[in-house]
């Protein structure tokens, strides 16, 4: 019950006796009017007048008690709305009784996600060793075939004890090339997660620990030594070398410029000098040529489409690629072109006159088509994966199996 409300019932009382106080003093008077012996047609107007006053104050008590009844639900409602003059304390009150009871409608602000929680979530034992798989890059593997062209070219590929020292060298360039992507992706796991494409690998993504990738990796580097071992110490002296310059790109090397196209096109033509190696078979120096210039050729088309990427999106790219243009790669890479193809050549007159055979020469067809076909996803900036090319491309795949079978008509036939 509100203040007001008490007040208007006060009043209304008040006016209450008030009426019955004027009914009796009208009764008094007509009585008194009477004893005195007026006419007595003269007191009943005055009567009739007196109850009329009184039936009206008794109208205007009604009219008060209901006016009042009206206030009291009238007083609540403008309490509940917050507008009436409603007794300070007790609004407080219920104030502070709804803010205990009544949940706060405050939204709670959202706490940022922890960027490593996603990748802790896929962080499961079989998830990691299937991300130690990725970052090994099996597929990278058809690069280690290399080991195999001296054999196939010297026409001894089908002598078992040939044949076994290749597939030994290929299995030690597996694992030891594996070993430099676990280190390598290691050491950029910060470039890899603001590129594009590359934060989607496994150590960038956190599903493999960076210690767990090192330590995969020196199991893998020892291993490559090893089984290099189980062939000759030669074999093993590559291999080592291999090693070594690829350790010396990844803590460093890298960030030279020209320095870091020779070093990974020294992958490929230590491959093949594995190869013959490991069987103790003579190497060509054309040959040698055409592949140190091919891989110079595949390696700097790789870095043209990097620096292609960055131009057009902004994408992070390796330290030693912002010293270079696009000009000067597509220099290089043209270049590189120019004299694999002369070299080939060279080569395969060579082998003509070894071995009177035109087919050799036949084979320069398929194998400049070839190379021509992979230039023009090289000139689009399109030649970052080679080995993606290569396995998507059927026109390429046939022009590749051509010129293989051309190659080893002139050897075999």
């Amino acid at each position: 019950m509100t203040r007001e409300t008490a007040t208007k019932e006060t009043s209304v009382d008040e006016t209450a006796v008030q009426a019955t106080a004027a009914k009796k003093k009208a009764a008094g008077k007509g009585a008194d009017s009477a004893a005195d012996g007026a006419p007595g047609n003269t007191p009943e107007p005055a009567g009739n007048q007196s109850e009329q006053a009184g039936n009206q104050a008794e109208l205007t008590g009604d009219q008060s008690e209901l006016t009042g009844g009206q206030a009291e639900p009238t007083a609540d409602e403008a309490g509940a709305n917050g507008s009436a003059p409603a007794d300070e304390s007790g609004k407080a009150d219920k104030t502070d009784k709804a803010a205990d009871e009544t949940p706060s409608a405050q939204p709670v602000a959202a706490q940022p996600a922890d960027p490593a929680a996603p990748a802790s979530a896929k962080r499961t034992p079989a998830a990691m060793v299937r991300g130690v798989v990725r970052t090994a890059r099996p597929k990278q593997w058809v690069k280690n075939v290399l080991v195999l062209a001296v054999p196939f070219l010297a026409a001894k590929i089908n002598h078992p004890d040939v044949l076994r020292a290749a597939v030994i060298a290929f299995i030690a360039f597996c694992l030891a090339a594996s070993a430099i992507y676990l280190i390598n992706d290691a050491k950029d796991v910060e470039a890899d997660r603001a590129h594009p494409t590359k934060r989607n690998r496994p150590i960038a993504a956190g599903i493999v620990p960076v210690p767990v990738a090192l330590a995969v990796a020196v199991v893998l580097l020892l291993g490559g030594l090893g089984v290099s071992f189980a062939d000759n110490w030669q074999l093993a002296v590559v291999i080592a070398v291999y090693e070594a310059v690829q350790l010396g790109y990844c803590f460093g090397w890298k960030h030279q410029p020209v320095i870091d196209l020779c070093i990974v096109a020294s992958g490929f033509l230590l491959r093949s000098i594995a190869g013959g190696v490991a069987a103790s078979l003579p190497m060509s120096e054309w040959f040698l040529l055409v592949t140190a210039f091919g891989s110079l050729f595949m390696v700097s088309g790789k870095r043209y489409a990097e620096i292609r990427l960055f131009e057009e999106t902004g994408a992070e790219i390796r330290a030693s690629l912002r010293n270079y243009s696009a000009s000067y790669l597509r220099f290089v890479w043209a270049t590189s072109v120019a004299v694999m193809i002369t070299t080939y050549g060279l080569w395969a007159f060579q082998i003509h006159q070894q071995s009177n055979s035109v087919w050799s020469i036949i084979s320069m067809v398929p194998f400049v088509v070839a190379v021509l076909r992979y230039a023009v996803d090289v000139d689009r900036g399109k030649a970052g994966a080679p080995d993606e090319i290569v396995l998507r491309d059927r026109v390429l795949q046939v022009l590749g199996l051509a010129w293989v079978l051309t190659l080893a008509a002139s050897f075999y036939f």
